[in-house]
């Protein structure tokens, strides 16, 4: 009697556990090897549709497998950690490299000045305004570096600029006079190309002024402008809806009319700033100025002219003032300058108040 055994059912159990298994490894650990489980789970496939490779057939294959996608999956996290703490590491160099640049070294020239007698140049380049090289905060500290060091034995205003904020010029003017009262120590101003305005207002601070014949100097008077397009407005049909509180809150807003008592205003006020700079002008000059009408209207000279007015007293240039009249031929920069930290953090660290600021600079300045 042939005996036809029923056909049993193929075990398929342990095929679907590995692939479950290998299902879950990719769900959960998404940073192990992806081709790694892709290709194990190819095989295990295979394997089920009676297609299995010799690599499937050798026992213990499974084992091998997980333990080949495992240590993968530790050598990523290593190289993660890796990438996270040098990530972490520059930032921290970023910050200790700015940190010294902000507090280490002092940002003048000050910390390199000689122990052997010297000359202090300060240089007044630029316009003169808050916020810039120029500005009062820039160089009435290098004033107070150049006049507290007993090595120098006079200060040198290296000036060129064509003016800028009176406020500004007349800080620096009073911290000039100030200093030389305590310390009683030369203080020159030698002028390069130009020397206008508010630069002007610094230098006659100085014991005297040195400019070259080509210089230009002067230009004692003060300005307040602006733009009208009420007329250009009216043509295009534009109307200007502007709401104050204040029957003067829009004065000097370029898109409304200026009525004549605010133009008197403004010129009262400009005429007394004008005043203020005169008599900062005769005070420092003295008996040397040879006073003309259009001495104080505004106009310029060349250097030469500027010493027959008396504005100027002499021609020269930084290194024979050194040399022949504070007689300390080495000089030794004292200029304050804004350094990198400084600059990084008016780049990113000012982006809040960047619009107010703006529209502060877009009023009218006096000049």
């Amino acid at each position: 009697m042939n005996e036809n055994p029923t056909p049993q059912p193929k075990d398929t159990a342990p095929a679907d556990m590995d692939e479950a298994l290998y299902d879950s490894l990719k769900k959960n650990h998404p940073n192990m090897a992806s081709p790694g489980i892709e290709y194990a789970q190819s095989a295990i496939k295979s394997g089920v549709n009676g297609k299995a490779t010799s690599a499937i057939d050798t026992p213990g294959w499974e084992r091998a497998t997980l333990e080949k996608l495992a240590f993968a999956s530790l050598n990523e996290q290593k190289a993660t950690r890796r990438w996270k703490t040098f990530v972490r590491l520059a930032w921290l160099a970023f910050f200790v490299v700015m940190a010294w640049l902000a507090f280490g070294p002092s940002k003048s020239g000050a910390s390199d000045a000689s122990s052997s007698p010297h000359t202090a140049v300060i240089e007044i380049k630029g316009e003169i305004m808050a916020g810039s090289d120029a500005s009062a905060e820039y160089v009435v500290s290098a004033l107070k570096s150049a006049f507290e060091d007993t090595s120098a034995q006079g200060v040198v205003l290296l000036i060129n600029s064509p003016g800028g904020s009176p406020v500004q010029a007349g800080i620096i003017n009073d911290e000039i006079r100030r200093l030389k009262a305590i310390h009683k120590k030369p203080v020159i101003a030698v002028v390069e190309e130009t020397c206008a305005s508010a630069a002007y207002y610094i230098a006659v601070a100085a014991d005297s002024i040195v400019v070259d014949k080509a210089s230009i100097v002067g230009s004692i008077g003060v300005l307040m402008d602006s733009f009208g397009f009420t007329g250009l407005m009216e043509k295009l049909g534009v109307e200007r809806r502007l709401m104050t509180a204040g029957e003067n809150k829009g004065f000097l807003d370029p898109f409304s009319p200026q009525s004549e008592a605010q133009k008197k205003h403004a010129q009262g006020m400009l005429d007394q700033i004008h005043k203020q700079f005169i008599d900062t002008v005769k005070a420092g000059r003295g008996t040397k100025l040879k006073e003309t009408p259009d001495m104080f209207s505004g106009l310029f000279w060349s250097g030469q002219q500027a010493v027959e007015l008396g504005l100027a007293d002499s021609l020269g240039n930084l290194d024979a003032v050194a040399r022949d009249v504070i007689k300390a031929e080495e000089l030794v920069d004292y200029t304050r300058r804004e350094n990198v930290a400084e600059r990084l953090a008016k780049r990113f660290g000012a982006a809040v108040g960047e619009g107010a600021f703006k529209a502060a600079r877009a009023l009218p300045q006096l000049r």
